[in-house]
């Protein structure tokens, strides 16, 4: 597959694939999104043992649908047939897509990346991430539960996984896994999908700077007091979905396969300036994201209200201090650099970098596709505006990371090959 898949070419694809292997695959409506949509659930197996498999919990997380397909063509098959890919041992239960509504806000996605080097504009001009109170898996821990996010916890009180895997994209840098449980054996099938398909590993993430880290690349989430080893905003995390599956025994595995990869991801030696570095990377998400709102203030008079707009929303949550909350999070580390403490590395600098550029070019995509959209007279000159910095920030992001697009077919080669990993360690520890 060398494209990501929209959401009915993904439901299309599952049910070919039931033609093609009578009695081996099942396809079912587990669910209805907020807007009416369905939630779509592909079985493969009839093993007692469950593996389940959510495809997009982000809309603008695109490669987890063409995964899952993988994955569940690999299992129907029966090739090179192991202990996790035994229908009478296993069933997999692979949901198509998590959030069909966010989806189709980031309708367009699939066109924008198609080809052998698409660029970041293309791709951040159509790309759609909801607020985190509507996003599927997150939006618990902010106290609120979504039809999609009820459908997913009753699958995991039906099924009850002995492995849940989450299948996310990250824009840029290396690939890297994290698990509510440390699976051991794990890192050394994942480290050799991604040396294979030439993709860096991520030494040290942005969401996971202060988690265990049993292996490079795979971050394991600390106990439930130690809150402070949390990334801003996941404080309650045990309320995710993510964690869900520990109430029957299971673990989940957060697969993360980049877009675009850095060199600088997998380069573990200590940063020459982490502090000047870290201030650089404030400044370039508070400043970014105050560019973003100056042409976000001139156009709210004839914008679409939030209640009626999901990118207005999220541009209002942005402009609501998310900004802020970024670049705030990283001054204890660098207070920490500047004490003489542990020094960072170039890797977990690149992790940080990646975020600081993304959350303006995430806005500023929304913004201008709300402009673009709008027939007010003065559209057009803020659209022109905006777009300058956009296009300034693609680049720079381009060049300063040093970015080669990763293939569709190797991201989600990379990606069903660490859930199989895993899925062999959770078998395995098992039995």
């Amino acid at each position: 597959m060398d494209r990501y898949l929209t959401v009915a070419e993904v439901s299309a694809a599952a049910r070919r694939l039931v033609s093609r292997y009578p009695g081996a695959g099942r396809l079912r409506r587990v669910g209805t999104s907020r807007a009416g949509r369905p939630l779509e659930m592909l079985s493969v197996g009839h093993g007692p043992a469950h593996v389940l498999v959510v495809a997009r919990p982000h809309p603008d997380e695109p490669v987890g649908a063409v995964t899952a397909l993988t994955l569940a063509e690999r299992v129907a098959r029966g090739d090179g047939r192991t202990p996790a890919t035994d229908p009478a041992r296993v069933t997999w239960d692979v949901v198509l897509c998590l959030d069909p509504d966010g989806a189709a806000l980031s309708e367009g996605i699939e066109e924008a990346t198609a080809g052998p080097a698409p660029a970041l504009e293309r791709y951040f001009r159509t790309a759609f991430r909801p607020v985190a109170a509507e996003q599927p898996e997150w939006a618990p821990i902010e106290s609120s539960r979504l039809p999609e996010s009820r459908a997913l916890f009753d699958l995991i009180d039906e099924r009850r996984p002995l492995l849940q895997c989450s299948l996310h994209g990250i824009e840029a840098g290396g690939t890297f896994t994290q698990l509510t449980e440390n699976l051991p054996g794990f890192a050394e099938g994942f480290h050799t999908a991604a040396a294979d398909l030439s993709v860096p590993v991520q030494h040290g993430t942005f969401d996971a700077l202060y988690w265990e880290n049993p292996a490079p690349g795979v971050h394991v989430l600390p106990p439930p007091e130690s809150t402070g080893r949390l990334a801003a905003g996941s404080e309650n995390i045990g309320r995710s979905t993510w964690c869900a599956p520990q109430r029957y025994g299971g673990v989940t595995a957060i697969a993360e396969v980049p877009m675009w990869a850095s060199a600088l991801a997998d380069d573990p030696a200590p940063h020459p300036d982490a502090v000047r570095a870290l201030h650089g990377l404030s400044r370039l998400v508070r400043d970014g994201g105050e560019q973003v709102t100056a042409v976000l203030d001139k156009a709210r008079g004839f914008l679409p209200p939030p209640e009626e707009s999901a990118p207005r929303r999220v541009l209002e949550w942005m402009a609501d201090g998310l900004y802020d909350l970024v670049a705030d999070s990283w001054q204890p580390l660098a207070r920490q650099a500047a004490e003489g403490g542990e020094r960072l590395t170039t890797a977990q600098v690149c992790a940080l970098d990646v975020v600081a550029r993304r959350q303006p070019l995430r806005a500023a995509g929304l913004l201008m596709r709300l402009l673009s959209a709008s027939a007010d007279p003065a559209a057009p000159a803020l659209h022109d505006e905006l777009h300058a910095l956009f296009t300034a920030w693609c680049e720079d992001f381009t060049h300063a990371l040093g970015l080669r697009w990763v293939p569709v077919r190797a991201q989600a080669d990379l990606q069903a090959r660490t859930v199989l990993a895993a899925a062999e360690c959770a078998v395995r520890s098992a039995h």
